[in-house]
Order: structure tokens, then C-alpha cells, then sequence
């Protein structure tokens, strides 16, 4: 693998208090010791039957308080499994996951959530959209522990489909109200313990949020219809989510979403999602500049994607910054921007140390490979996100209805050490746009048949500002 040279951004490119100094670059011969650090927890063989507690698979019984006594007894018992057995459990209410306690969902079986924002109370610490607030409770829930799983070939459904009367009502400006005072809270620095929402708010709460966990794992099930956020591990160390099925359409619906987390695998899952599929977060803001927990050490692989906004992500929401993320032998049967870095300049923060390779795509409608410096701008730019080191190779395309490749920096924090290296799009509206992007090379790039230039020229004014078509 050829190593690019790091440059240095800006110092005006960083985040409040963020350090203006380069992350060592990783590369994909270091992926093996990240990997060796990524273990998936053991449990006791200790069985704990939700039915020996009182549980009923019949669909109709509240099973909240069989399922909290069966966690109970087994993490006082010093672990195990807690074991759903073929049947529907409706629960009334959040699982909220203690130390040592794995989840296991039998094949047949299904967790069937309530949807009922009344039944998420009272609220608990999270982080919504990047502000660290209290809220709603996330359906399933763990904060603070060791050792937790969600494991098995059941279904947990969140039954908050758009038709659904309850957190359907918060797609609205009842929660855009509640998001803007969220965001304006975390821009102020204002105290935690005053960050209040949860009812009225329609802050739709995360499907899985461990948060602040060490030693998680999230294997083999199938979750459907979310409120929002799928999978959103925060503020965690040692992650892997394996063999996951997402088939959550509602608005919002990013698939996985680890968020300023350490040590992260994702592989064999397959995403059908409203919105994006994996999106790597690191907070937003002035929030997270203050907070400073970056993202990093993160490996996706073997997943399949099917969203209806993007596909590989970083951000928007990475302000304490992301670095060292390796993607690869994914496939996208359709998205938007399929292989996507996106932030704003009110962001701040990094995204850094990028490498992906082996992706096929079927259909791209945005951008088979976008960098984004203007998403959704919102207190009048002073903070621009530095974007550098970046390695995409061995990627194809059939069909890209808008770009094949699409970067666009900032005067002040241009993009900075890009190389795609065998790209074929085979069609694209677009094949090329660019904007402020410094020492990107393209290396056997072909886009509609024809072959890119390696250096793509600079506008003789200055050579940071690069602007061209193809």
C-alpha cells in the first residue's frame, strides 16, 4: 500500500481546544493488531428463561417486568444468559442491560416494543444528534457496563412504523422545536443536569444505545421499524456488531452509528435503511469540542447496503473528530452517496487516516465517492472540519446518475492527500467536480469509458483552489 504523506491543516481548521497536530497514520498492515484488541465478551453458562420469570410469547402480555426480573437475577448471579424463547413478548417499556448480561434471542422469537413514548420514561442520559442531553430512553439500554450482549437469530421490533400513532406524531415541528433548543443547549455549554427533554420534546430516542460500555456485542438479529438511530454505540471501547440485520425504513433510520467510540467492528451485516447505513459519529459541535472523545480504530467489512440516503459514512455529527476508519469488501445495491465523508463549517474536528477498498456499487445517486464541507450549515461557519489522508482503491460502479467523484474543501481547510486508485464508474451524469481539494491524485480513475487525469489541473490563480468539471 503506498503511504501518502500527512499533511498538516490550518490550525484554524480545528475545533475549539482540539490539537492542531496530525494522528499517526495507520494502514492496513495495522489492522490485525486493532483487530486483536476487539474481543467479543463470554458470559457464564447460566441460562435465565424470560417464561421462568412469567414472561408470555403470546403477543399481547406486557413482559417488562419478567424480562427486568430475569436480567436481574442473572447479573446478580454474575452473568449469563438471558434467553427469549420462540414466541411475541410485547414489552411496555425499555430493556435496560447490566454487566455480564447477554440478551440471547431464540430463533421465532421477537422483542415487540410498545412504540409508546409514554412507556420510555423516565428519561436517561444519551446523546441525541450529537448533544449529550437526558431524553427518552433508547429501547434498549446500558450505561456504564461491562460485558453486554445482544445475541441470537430472533427479531427485536420497534413497532414505530411512520402509520404508528405515537413517535410518528414527533416527525414534526414539535420535535424541531425540541432539536433546536437541544442544539442552542450544547452550543451554550449548558449544564447537563438542565438538559432536559423526554415528554412533549418527541426527541425520538436511539433503537440501541449502549453508552459509556466497555466489551459489547451485537450478533445475529434482525431489527425492524426504529424510532430513530438504530444501532448507536456511545462513548464505548471494544465494539463488534456482527451478522445484524437492519430493515428500518422510518425517517432517520441510520443503520449503525458508532459515536465516539474506540476499537469497532462491523462486518457481516446487511443494512436496508431510511437513511444512512453506517455513519460514524463524534458529536456535534461545540458539545463534543468540550467533550473531545474522537471515533476511532474502526473496521467495516462484508456488509451489504440497501438505503435510501447514503451508504459508508462519516458524520455529519464528528466534531470531536474521526480517524483511523478501514472499509472494505462491502457491496451497496443502492444509495446515495455511497462512500461519503460529510460535514459543515460549524463542525470542526477531523476526519482523518481514511482507507476503503474492494466496494462494489450497483447504483449511486448522488456521488459514488463524495467529500461534503456544507452540510446543513447552521451558525454562520467558523469552524471548519479538516478533511485529509484518504486512500480509495478497487472500487466499481455501474450506475452513478449524478458524480463519480465529488470533493469540495473550503478556502480555509481545503481537502487535503486523496488518492482513488482503480475506480470504474461505468456511468455517471458527472465524472468529476471539484473545489478547494489539495494533492489529490487519481490513479487509473476511469469514469463513462474515458481514463481521468492522475493531477487534475489547478486554476492558474492558485493551486488551492482547484475548480474543474470532466
Amino acid at each position: 500500500m503506498e503511504r501518502l504523506p500527512l499533511l498538516l491543516g490550518l490550525a484554524a481548521v480545528f475545533a475549539v481546544g482540539a490539537p492542531a497536530t496530525a494522528a499517526e497514520s495507520l494502514e492496513w498492515s495495522d489492522v490485525p493488531a486493532i483487530l486483536a484488541r476487539i474481543r467479543a465478551p463470554e458470559f457464564p453458562a447460566r441460562d435465565f428463561d424470560v417464561t421462568a420469570y412469567g414472561a408470555k410469547g403470546d403477543g399481547v402480555t406486557d413482559n417488562l417486568p419478567a424480562v427486568r426480573a430475569a436480567i436481574a437475577a442473572c447479573a446478580e448471579a454474575g452473568g449469563g444468559h438471558v434467553v427469549v424463547s420462540a414466541g411475541t413478548y410485547l414489552l411496555n417499556g425499555p430493556i435496560h442491560l447490566r454487566s455480564n448480561v447477554d440478551l440471547h434471542l431464540e430463533e421465532g422469537s421477537t422483542i415487540l416494543f410498545s412504540g409508546k413514548p409514554e412507556h420510555f420514561l423516565p428519561v436517561v442520559l444519551t446523546r441525541w444528534e450529537g448533544v449529550i442531553i437526558y431524553n427518552y430512553s433508547p429501547f434498549i439500554y446500558a450505561r456504564g457496563a461491562e460485558n453486554i450482549a445482544i445475541t441470537g437469530k430472533g427479531v427485536i421490533d420497534g413497532n414505530t412504523r411512520r402509520e404508528f400513532h405515537g413517535w410518528a406524531m414527533g416527525i414534526s415541528k414539535l420535535q424541531d422545536k425540541a432539536q433546536e433548543l437541544s442544539r442552542q443547549m450544547g452550543a451554550a455549554g449548558t449544564p447537563i443536569e438542565q438538559r432536559r427533554f423526554g415528554e412533549g420534546s418527541y426527541l425520538r430516542p436511539s433503537m440501541i444505545q449502549p453508552y459509556e460500555c466497555r466489551n459489547v456485542l451485537i450478533e445475529g438479529v434482525t431489527i425492524k421499524d426504529a424510532p430513530f438511530w438504530v444501532v448507536h454505540p456511545t462513548f464505548c471501547t471494544n465494539v463488534t456488531v456482527r451478522g445484524v440485520t437492519v430493515d428500518s425504513l422510518l425517517i432517520n433510520n441510520d443503520g449503525c452509528d458508532p459515536d465516539s467510540c474506540t476499537d469497532v467492528l462491523i462486518e457481516n451485516c446487511r443494512f436496508h435503511t431510511g437513511d444512512d447505513g453506517v455513519a460514524l459519529k463524534a458529536g456535534r459541535d461545540a458539545d463534543a469540542w468540550r467533550d473531545g472523545r474522537v471515533t476511532q480504530n474502526v473496521i467495516i467489512r462484508n456488509c451489504v447496503f440497501q438505503s435510501k440516503i447514503n451508504a459508508l459514512c462519516i458524520g455529519s455529527e464528528m466534531s470531536a473528530g474521526v480517524r483511523h476508519v478501514f472499509m472494505e469488501n462491502c457491496r451497496v445495491e443502492e444509495g446515495e452517496s455511497c462512500i461519503y465523508f460529510k460535514s459543515n463549517a460549524d463542525r470542526g474536528g477531523f476526519i482523518e487516516n481514511v482507507r476503503v477498498r474492494h466496494v462494489q456499487i450497483d447504483l449511486s445517486r448522488a456521488g459514488v465517492v463524495r467529500f461534503e464541507t456544507n452540510y446543513h450549515s447552521y451558525r454562520g461557519g467558523k469552524a471548519p472540519t479538516s478533511y485529509r489522508d484518504f486512500v480509495i482503491e478497487d472500487v466499481t460502479c455501474a450506475n452513478a446518475t449524478n458524480y463519480a467523484v465529488f470533493a469540495e474543501g473550503t478556502t480555509e481547510a481545503p481537502i487535503k492527500d486523496v488518492l482513488l486508485r482503480n475506480v470504474t464508474v461505468a456511468k455517471a451524469r458527472e465524472p468529476l467536480f471539484l473545489r478547494n481539494a489539495t494533492t489529490l491524485r487519481l490513479v487509473n480513475v476511469l469514469v463513462n469509458g474515458a481514463q481521468l487525469p492522475e493531477h487534475p489541473p489547478a486554476t492558474p490563480a492558485d493551486a488551492k483552489k482547484l475548480e474543474i468539471r470532466l
